[in-house]
């Protein structure tokens, strides 16, 4: 008999409309919302009760309920039939320091009911850590430098488990997003300060995906691709970081900026930046491409810095 406590009741579920759950719904997970929009039934776990007029506006049920305190996430079980994971892992201290607690939560709460048939991770490219500028596909072994690539090779652990349990996982390694409209997506504001770059000789490769393709990428890995699959989500950039703040300067109509020796940088710069001077290496996006079939709108940053005409 249908269940008094399902809206679906026991309809087949070929008839039922997919219920995707976007877990970390910010400026992606918006985007990715607009994409599914129409088509199915969206739902956001924010952890905010202020953000749920505007989700309610953009045609999202909100389920409030926070990734850091595992026992409000007791709604979630059975709720979707497809996940879209895009929540950062939390800035863990003391002996956990490379633990994603967050994810952990998220997968325990979806094993306690029905699984859902497919679950997207969105990590990061930095669990490569540095690859000397080498072209690094799939199958390069997971090698991180930093505290925050360890957290996502956790995650990546953990969403693998459900994966093992029979729901169709697939992990995108995210590199730097940008967009013109999206709130620090363009180097602009470094431009304006006079940030300093490395020169040549000393700089490094780095990668980017435009955040419209990132959502487009997300919205077709809920649907396509192997179980237990991971996509480098990157477009087809080949540029050192340096280069990539030059052309933004000459799209902008703002000065270059000075070219510094590596240790230089290591006075001048801060931390958080120098840690991503500190890893060089080449997407290879044949995978997301062949297997997602995803078609760029951006494919190099070239186009996708450009401002929108006003």
């Amino acid at each position: 008999m249908p269940s008094i406590n399902s809206p679906i009741g026991a309809r087949p579920t070929r008839f039922r409309r997919a219920r995707v759950l976007i877990v970390g719904c910010g400026d992606v997970g918006m985007r990715a919302a607009r994409e599914l929009r129409g088509r199915v039934q969206l739902i956001a776990l924010t952890s905010s009760p202020d953000r749920v007029p505007a989700l309610r506006a953009a045609g999202i049920t909100p389920l409030v309920a926070n990734l850091d305190e595992a026992g409000s996430l007791s709604r979630i079980a059975g709720i979707a039939t497809r996940v879209l994971h895009l929540a950062p892992p939390a800035n863990v201290e003391g002996a956990a320091w490379w633990r994603d607690t967050r994810t952990t939560a998220l997968v325990r709460a979806l094993r306690r009911r029905s699984l859902p048939d497919a679950l997207v991770y969105g990590s990061t490219s930095g669990v490569y850590g540095d690859c000397g500028g080498a072209l690094v596909n799939e199958t390069r072994v997971a090698n991180p430098h930093t505290p925050r690539a360890h957290r996502r090779v956790d995650a990546e652990r953990s969403v693998r488990w459900l994966g093992r349990a029979g729901v169709a996982v697939r992990i995108l390694r995210i590199p730097g997003i940008y967009a013109p409209d999206r709130e620090g997506g363009t180097p602009r504001e470094r431009l304006r300060k006079g940030t300093p770059v490395l020169r040549s000789e000393d700089d490094v490769y780095t990668n980017h995906i435009h955040a419209d393709d990132l959502a487009r990428a997300c919205v077709a890995a809920l649907w396509r691709g192997g179980t237990q699959r991971v996509f480098n989500t990157s477009d087809d950039s080949d540029i050192k970081m340096g280069d990539y703040v030059d052309l933004a300067a000459d799209l902008y109509g703002l000065p270059r900026p000075r070219r510094i020796a590596r240790e230089e940088a290591k006075t001048e710069l801060p931390l958080s930046l120098l840690s991503f001077m500190a890893e060089s290496r080449r997407l290879d996006n044949t995978r997301m491409k062949r297997e997602l079939r995803v078609r760029l709108q951006h494919p190099t940053v070239t186009t996708g810095l450009q401002l929108p005409a006003s």
